[in-house]
């Protein structure tokens, strides 16, 4: 049989990409390059249409007082969550990779939150942390006053914090998991050899070692931020006084509760090039 010519072979490559890139033009690009249209422009689904403005969309984000403290709101958010998020998979990994007994069992309880629908985990949490819930009548006998957990401005956004870390806590254990078994046992054994203790072991051996899972893990919980609504929406709906209303949830209330559409569009534009960066970010510190 004749081998195929290199032009040949490339056509052959583009038909078989061509359905998937279909798709990935009709609900990904299509609707991006709508969204990035649609943040110049004013106006609302339920009204005469949209009107081009430019772009005063941009100009009107940037100008919001409201807009900044969301965007503040985010940044806390997300680094209250991301640095535990990665710390503690990080240690309880390393541990669990030394395990022998209830590993399998331990692995499982770990990864349950991340299975669980963040709905009903929300509910459940918004119960626990209530005036008169179950953590404040576990402080009592401690003689702590009940506290307003969720109608602090102080305190609100930890507990959603809190919240964000035991969801992501059992995928990125996984993860790390799955890095430390990509790391040759030689390594180990070589550092042994030198005189490495255990603390040693991994800062000299296993960090390095799981250098491009860091960066996998560092990305997809700083994605898992910034996407974050289930909580807000169900536990505190972006109070008290604006003090956990993340860019999720800002662009939720411009597009469907105040049907300002273009900005919202605007908005999830900007939360759209955020994103773009770190996975370019990612790819630059994986390629190194």
């Amino acid at each position: 049989m004749a081998k195929l010519g290199f032009s040949n072979s490339t056509w052959l490559a583009w038909g078989f990409l061509a359905p998937a890139l279909l798709l990935l033009s009709i609900f990904v690009l299509g609707p991006i390059g709508y969204l990035i249209y649609l943040s110049f422009t004013t106006g609302s689904f339920t009204q005469s249409g949209t009107q081009w403005v430019g772009w005063s969309n941009y100009e009107r984000a940037i100008a919001s007082p409201e807009f900044w403290q969301v965007l503040g709101n985010t940044l806390y958010f997300s680094l209250g969550t991301i640095i535990p998020s990665i710390i503690l998979p990080l240690i309880l990994a390393a541990l669990l990779e030394q395990a022998i007994a209830l590993k399998s069992l331990l692995r499982t309880a770990y990864f349950l939150p991340a299975i669980t629908s963040m709905v009903a985990v929300g509910l459940g949490w918004r119960w626990l942390f209530q005036t008169n819930g179950p953590v404040n009548a576990l402080l009592e006998p401690l003689g702590i006053t009940p506290i307003a957990w969720l109608g602090s401005s102080t305190w609100a956004m930890p507990i959603l914090i809190l919240l964000s870390i035991w969801k992501q806590l059992g995928f990125n254990l996984v993860v790390f998991l799955a890095g430390l078994q990509a790391i040759p046992q030689s390594r180990y054994e070589a550092a042994k050899l030198d005189g490495a203790n255990g603390l040693q072991q991994f800062r000299h051996v296993t960090l390095p070692g799981l250098y491009p899972t860091l960066v996998f893990v560092i990305v997809t919980t700083a994605m898992f931020t910034l996407r974050s609504f289930e909580q807000v929406y169900v536990i505190t709906e972006g109070g008290p006084l604006n003090s956990t209303n993340i860019l999720v949830y800002y662009i939720y209330q411009e597009a469907f509760a105040l049907f300002d559409i273009g900005y919202a569009a605007a908005s999830a534009t900007l939360l759209l090039l955020v994103a773009l960066s770190l996975v370019t970010l990612q790819v630059q510190l994986t390629e190194t």
